[in-house]
């Protein structure tokens, strides 16, 4: 039923990607090449999963998701472009497909994001059926947030600092809650304000949300060991070969799989608390960690 439902998910995201970027006026098609390359050549699409699973749990129907669920994908393919780039992790490989530096150029690249991060905005602010202007208008602004200095950008710049250096425990804890839970943390509250749910529920959710959030993290850094490239489908190992702090550096990798797996437990234990019928996001929770890429 998950993967059914994943892949079902990936489908809809994937169709409402290729149907935005299209629509766009072609002033370079170079730069439109890019986009695509880095925004439709596959990925797991967890956040735009979340979306429409979270929302779908809490009845909202799904073409109220759609702009959300496009939307925190762009800004999603947006940084992994920007981080492949040599001034960041210069990585050469993403998705099993050269990174878009590599496959166009670098001047191309930064635009490629660029545009990707405006038009996930772009994309919000279209009205929607049956939300209000003022529940669309705190969507818009918990992806600003999600994705700006207070989330992902300022969890990258805190792990480009940490490159080359030892941090602790809850530096990398902190780091993390940024760079790859804020945007995981907003695929879960988009749902939640255009359902209006309840403060208690509100509470339940966000713990949810920053359970998986850092479980998703530690069992990437997990992954980059035991893994191989072709699994992946970017390079094994690349964590240690930057020397970046992880949680297997941390904690040993037995540790690492501990921590995962408490966390999930812990995500568990918040959906059950929940009114509502959480048994794909339990299935979803436990996928973070059994995954293999």
């Amino acid at each position: 039923m998950l993967v059914d439902t994943i892949t079902r998910y990936q489908q809809r995201v994937d169709s409402q990607l290729e149907m935005i970027i299209d629509s766009q006026t072609v002033t370079d098609p170079k730069l439109l090449a890019a986009i695509k390359h880095g925004a439709l050549l596959g990925g797991k699409r967890i956040r735009p999963f979340l979306v429409y699973a979270i929302g779908d749990m809490l009845s909202i129907p799904l073409k109220k998701l759609d702009s959300s669920a496009a939307a925190i994908e762009c800004v999603h393919a947006y940084s992994l472009i920007h981080d492949d780039l040599p001034a960041m992790d210069d990585d050469a490989l993403r998705r099993g497909q050269p990174t878009v530096h590599v496959a166009f150029d670098e001047a191309t690249a930064v635009l490629a994001g660029d545009a990707l991060q405006a038009l996930a905005f772009e994309v919000m602010c279209e009205p929607i059926d049956g939300i209000a202007p003022r529940q669309n208008l705190a969507m818009v602004r918990a992806l600003a947030k999600a994705s700006g200095y207070s989330g992902m950008c300022g969890g990258q710049a805190m792990d480009l600092s940490a490159t080359n250096k030892q941090i602790d425990l809850a530096t990398l804890t902190q780091l993390h809650k940024l760079k790859t839970g804020a945007l995981i943390r907003c695929a879960v509250e988009l749902p939640m304000i255009a359902a209006q749910v309840s403060q208690a529920e509100q509470t339940l959710l966000m713990e949810f949300a920053d359970a998986i959030g850092l479980a998703f993290q530690v069992q990437d850094d997990v992954l980059d060991i035991i893994s191989s490239t072709e699994e992946l489908g970017k390079p094994q190992g690349s964590d240690c070969e930057s020397n970046k702090s992880t949680y297997p550096q941390l904690l040993g990798l037995a540790g690492a799989q501990a921590t995962a797996k408490s966390l999930i437990e812990d995500a568990l234990s918040a959906l059950t608390k929940l009114p509502y019928n959480s048994q794909l996001i339990a299935e979803f929770a436990r996928y973070i960690i059994e995954r293999r890429v």
